[in-house]
């Protein structure tokens, strides 16, 4: 390998990277509010039972309040010891890790918004279908 593209490569990463910087701490930064500011019974209130809407339900709260696994266990372990749905959880859980509407501008941003909105999409609609096999194999067992 040439020596001089090398340097041209790494100067081009390091300065990509500088430009990404703020956009990762703003959706950290705003995570982190969301996580703050929704208390985590606010959860157990919003579920219906509704074995058609608590799954829709479900996705749509974990799409907009992202974070990381752990703490959707937990939640989602309180959750199931207030009364709501494997369904709910489930369908919760799945969209908690993977949808992230307050990630989707910085995503758009740096992967393209066609593919952020198609991932979102999928993302969400996949969450649906993991809790209604998960609900499922739970009743099978």
């Amino acid at each position: 390998m040439d020596a001089e593209k090398v340097r041209r490569s790494l100067v081009k990463t390091a300065r990509s990277f500088r430009q990404t910087i703020p956009l990762l701490l703003g959706v950290l930064l705003l995570v982190s509010l969301v996580l703050v500011v929704v208390p985590a019974s606010f959860y157990a209130r919003v579920f219906t039972g509704n074995a058609v809407l608590d799954p829709l339900i479900g996705a749509i709260v974990g799409s907009i309040a992202a974070g990381n696994p752990v703490t959707s266990y937990i939640i989602g372990g309180e959750l199931i010891a207030q009364g709501v749905s494997i369904l709910a959880v489930a369908a919760f859980i799945v969209a908690w890790i993977s949808v992230g509407l307050i990630q989707l501008p910085a995503e758009g941003e740096m992967l393209g918004r066609r593919f952020a909105l198609i991932r979102f999409c999928v993302c969400f609609l996949s969450a649906v279908v993991v809790a209604v096999l998960t609900s499922y194999t739970l009743v099978l067992i």
